[in-house]
């Protein structure tokens, strides 16, 4: 299986020439061409870890599978500290809930029901991996995305884990131009596949024994692990709800690839997904009450967009007490191509929305060449989640 996915990553290099995905509804050649084999590498990257060949089962990230450990408080102590490495950098706080209670339990009876999370004295609070409630503006985002054993999904996906964590810890410092730099690991946690699977959503989902590495691995790194959700045919919401166990944790956040989902008829790689703003509102808002309900910092809810057909009604995408939105805008090019998306995708955001800036290792330098730190930081609005694939 490894052979395969090496082979599809191959395909994937060769098949696209390096120009960029259009700003319009429907994908050129060489964007039907990459998702096609991003597709069928996700089927068999995913296959490593089922440890049969074949895409993961359904259940094996379910809530109470084999759920991660609890909330782990600013001090860096957790329910079991030989499975989830301290975090050493976040200052003690003594006002700190005790994470005794399981990551399952207190979940809202209506997941879409916003709620403002009180900051007054009787309410406290967990940190960020690197201190403080609030993402932006004192941090940074800098991150890699992937999955383990599929070179063709991202940075994340070639070498060991934790060469990964290292490279981008210098890649983050790089970035920081007067923020400080908080690393980001984006797993891909849902994966669109090329066939239906035995349930039919065109979907896996990544083994929870993946995800516990990666959690421990920013830990490690005092990073936030992203989960990121390629939903295929299923319910977004309710792949959302699946995770609920690790977006409990202070740690976690949450991306969606809405260029891979699918409604009820579409197939990955054929083209492209959509989501709207409606449905992204519903997603922070369930966030949002994760945060109130745990007392968690502010959650990072990112949103990468490669055309504006991906996106409809994004006015409708209302701000949630505790989530920061961040709208990541994909595409593959060159770096004046790249801008030119850029400038369509960003003008005329909505209030309270952050920006993001996607990046190919590979795709990008195809013809052309990988934009560099100082050019991405000249964007305007200045990205502040910068992810590497």
């Amino acid at each position: 299986m490894a052979g395969e996915a090496g082979r599809a990553g191959k395909a994937h290099e060769a098949g696209n020439p390096g120009r960029a995905e259009p700003d319009g509804g429907a994908p050129g050649r060489s964007g039907i061409r990459r998702r096609v084999v991003l597709a069928a590498t996700a089927a068999a990257g995913l296959g490593l870890f089922s440890g049969c060949g074949k895409p993961t089962d359904r259940t094996d990230s379910a809530p109470g599978a084999s759920p991660p450990d609890s909330p782990q408080q600013s001090t860096g102590a957790t329910s079991d500290p030989s499975a989830m490495p301290s975090n050493p950098g976040t200052s003690g706080n003594p006002g700190m809930p005790n994470p005794s209670a399981p990551p399952g339990s207190g979940a809202p009876s209506d997941p879409t029901a916003a709620s403002s999370p009180s900051a007054g004295p009787a309410k406290q609070r967990l940190e960020l991996p690197r201190g403080g409630w609030e993402l932006f503006p004192r941090h940074r985002l800098v991150g890699f995305c992937g999955l383990p054993g599929a070179v063709a999904l991202g940075r994340l996906g070639i070498g060991t884990p934790g060469k990964r964590a290292a490279e981008l810890e210098k890649v983050a410092e790089v970035y920081a131009a007067g923020r400080e730099p908080l690393p980001v690991l984006e797993l891909l946690a849902v994966v669109a596949n090329a066939d239906a699977g035995h349930d039919g959503k065109y979907r896996s989902r990544t083994r929870a024994a993946t995800i516990r590495r990666f959690h421990a691995l920013a830990r490690k790194h005092r990073a936030l692990l992203l989960l990121n959700i390629q939903p295929g045919r299923a319910d977004v919401l309710d792949e959302v709800a699946a995770l609920r166990d690790w977006l409990v944790h202070p740690d976690v956040g949450l991306a969606l690839d809405p260029e891979w989902e699918m409604g009820p008829h579409g197939v990955p790689g054929r083209t492209f997904g959509r989501t709207s703003g409606h449905e992204l509102t519903r997603v922070a808002r369930y966030l949002s009450a994760l945060v109130d309900e745990h007392g968690l910092p502010e959650k990072a809810l990112v949103f990468h967009q490669v055309a504006a057909s991906v996106v409809r009604d994004e006015s409708a995408l209302l701000p949630q007490p505790g989530v920061a939105l961040i709208k990541s805008v994909d595409g593959i090019g060159s770096p004046a191509m790249k801008r030119r998306t850029w400038r369509h995708l960003v003008s005329g955001l909505p209030d309270g929305l952050h920006t993001g800036f996607k990046l190919f290792y590979e795709e990008d330098a195809q013809g052309s060449r990988l934009m560099t730190p100082d050019e991405v930081l000249r964007l305007r609005p200045e990205p502040e989640y910068v992810m590497y694939e």
